[in-house]
């Protein structure tokens, strides 16, 4: 090879931990996100959205200088200010919210749904670069100076409406209660119960991260670690497990009532009870102790999404954060909100059968032609092709056609349906045409080309 020639570059691949997405993987993606826009609108929240990098100092304020190793963190080359991709939407809400409160509808209800970023190993479920939805609750819909009583109920109800935002959401996909589990807890019920057994709240952030941390743990681990609480290995079983019984009428809930008493924590969550079951979702809900989330600014509900029976990471998670908005030169602003990422919820659609693809995901995602233009094969029919195909563009129809030589009508038709077309308009001479319905097979000959618009539409 002669000095003066270019070396062969070396092949490049996508960065570790983020996807290439082909036209049928971006259709399916997109499949998810219309799903998450649907269920947003329907359930009255409004679209918004923000910088995909932010101030590094956003995220270290609340979290500290140890959340920067999990993040994508830059300084532009000449620059004195630090920044960082975003690893979650939270933070750029409450400052978003903090910065025109006063002008802001009580309760303001806002979506998004974006890229993120986590600068972690990439796993089964986790990438470094990823979409996730974001539906939040900020304000309530009772007066600042309501009684304490209404304000708990009305945190109820807001708490109650997010999760039924996520499982609207859920069932729209076609999951039932049988296939997921909304695990739910509440950690200011939680630290209230632990104060009623006597230990000190400034332990209770530890005894929350290790109750976040069970599921790395052996059973054994677990319990010698809780024992350091004043927890007998019997009650670390029921912690193991989780589950507690939560009901309307607040009954112990303890699955040995005897073992450990749980009457005060099913008293402190009746209203979130009450509201669950007045939005008929309380069939989808497990009342979990073991859910507390690892974030530190949640101050009470916390709920997370699991497949039933299934071992991937948890579908979405979230709850209620009063107190963030403040720490952003807000007001005092109750909140509560979620957040779901596509990856998880990908692999739980595909192994469920429930990821559509081919046609189906075409027409689900409304990138389905309105027609596909094909020549019967003459010059002067095919000559009309570009023309035609020109003027349905031009009225506003999705139109498509065949660049291949082949004039095998059979063919063409074939490509027509691969695309899900509606009509395959085949264009018979310089003025007419046929339309045949691609879902029925039907056939209307003798179509006028200047009626084809018309037709279509």
């Amino acid at each position: 090879m002669s000095d003066t020639q270019p070396k062969p570059r070396a092949s490049f691949q996508a960065p570790k931990g983020t996807r290439d997405l082909y036209p049928a993987d971006a259709a399916k993606r997109r499949f998810i996100t219309e799903a998450w826009r649907s269920a947003s609108v329907r359930f009255g929240f409004d679209e918004i959205d923000g910088p995909t990098f932010e101030q590094l100092d956003l995220y270290t304020v609340k979290s500290g200088e140890g959340i920067i190793s999990e993040l994508f963190s830059f300084r532009r080359a000449g620059g004195d200010d630090d920044y960082a991709l975003r690893p979650e939407f939270t933070p750029t809400l409450a400052r978003m919210y903090a910065a025109q409160a006063k002008q802001l509808p009580r309760p303001t209800k806002w979506f998004m749904a974006g890229p993120f970023f986590r600068a972690e190993r990439p796993q089964r479920g986790r990438l470094r670069e990823f979409l996730q939805w974001n539906a939040d609750f900020l304000g309530l819909d009772v007066p600042d100076d309501a009684p304490e009583e209404a304000r708990l109920t009305a945190r109820a109800r807001a708490d109650a409406e997010v999760i039924s935002c996520c499982i609207g959401f859920l069932r729209e996909l076609g999951l039932t209660s049988s296939d997921i589990r909304v695990k739910v807890n509440h950690r200011h019920a939680l630290s209230l119960w632990l104060s009623s057994r006597n230990i000190d709240p400034s332990r209770h952030v530890e005894l929350f991260s290790l109750l976040d941390a069970k599921g790395k743990l052996k059973p054994e681990e677990f319990a010698a670690k809780l024992a350091a609480f004043g927890f007998t290995m019997q009650q670390a079983e029921i912690f193991q497990k989780g589950l507690i019984r939560v009901t309307v009428d607040t009954a112990p809930g303890a699955p040995n009532d005897d073992v450990l008493d749980l009457t005060f924590f099913s008293e402190a969550v009746a209203p979130l009870v009450k509201a669950l079951t007045s939005a008929g979702v309380l069939d989808w809900i497990d009342f979990d102790l073991s859910i507390v989330r690892g974030l530190a600014y949640y101050t009470g509900m916390v709920f997370e999404v699991h497949e039933a029976g299934g071992k991937e990471r948890a579908i979405a998670g979230g709850g209620r954060y009063d107190g963030l908005v403040e720490l952003f030169g807000g007001p005092s602003t109750p909140a509560v909100g979620f957040g779901m990422g596509d990856v998880v919820l990908s692999l739980v659609l595909e192994d469920r059968g429930l990821m559509p693809s081919g046609p189906a995901l075409i027409a689900r995602t409304g990138s389905r032609p309105d027609a596909f233009v094909i020549s019967n094969g003459t010059p002067e029919a095919s000559a009309q092709i570009a023309p035609v195909v020109a003027a349905l563009r031009a009225a506003g129809l999705h139109a498509r056609h065949s660049y291949k030589a082949t004039g095998n009508i059979g063919k063409l038709l074939k490509d027509a349906a691969s695309c899900a077309a509606r009509f395959a308009v085949i264009v018979e001479s310089s003025t007419h045409a046929t339309l045949k319905s691609l879902d029925d097979g039907s056939q209307h000959p003798d179509i006028p080309l200047i009626e084809l618009v018309k037709r279509l539409g």
